[in-house]
């Protein structure tokens, strides 16, 4: 037998192998960013801010049908979504709340009871026109500054 020299030998033909194609389902998740809210609350100091309800992100579950010829990935359809977890709206409180200054500042020590630190006091149904009123009888334990002790017995407003 005579040995084989190229070109002199049975011709080669490529073999033509049958394309593996293949499927499979394949999950994935995404996440869904919780919104945000902001609401007043005439209960709080204004402009205090805080967190009443935290967010939470919620989570899509996505399935695919992913498609391989010979290993390598040819095609990929959805073909199916759920909410797997609900996100949680994030609820932020901002305070509306206006301390109004108090004029008087306290009470007057110079009678008893609760006469107001104020420019001018009246007796309350008198004909004097404020822009504080009280109500009597009051006893006068200091110096009468409002003048309400009219007969000068040491009873105001009576």
């Amino acid at each position: 037998m005579a040995p084989l020299t190229p070109g002199s030998g049975p011709a080669s033909v490529p073999v033509r192998t049958a394309a593996v194609r293949t499927t499979k389902e394949v999950v994935e998740f995404r996440v869904i960013p919780f919104k945000k809210r902001t609401v007043t609350d005439d209960s709080l100091p204004k402009g205090e801010k805080s967190v009443r309800t935290a967010g939470v992100d919620g989570t899509r579950r996505l399935t695919y049908r992913v498609t391989y010829v010979n290993g390598v990935q040819t095609d990929k359809r959805l073909i199916g979504q759920e909410v797997a977890k609900e996100p949680r709206t994030q609820v932020t409180v901002v305070g509306t709340k206006v301390d109004e200054p108090t004029q008087s500042g306290g009470c007057d020590p110079n009678y008893s009871g609760c006469v107001p630190i104020a420019s001018d006091v009246d007796c309350a149904g008198g004909s004097g026109n404020g822009p504080e009123y009280v109500q009597g009888p009051i006893r006068v334990i200091g110096t009468d500054i409002y003048r309400l002790d009219a007969d000068h017995d040491g009873i105001a407003c009576e």
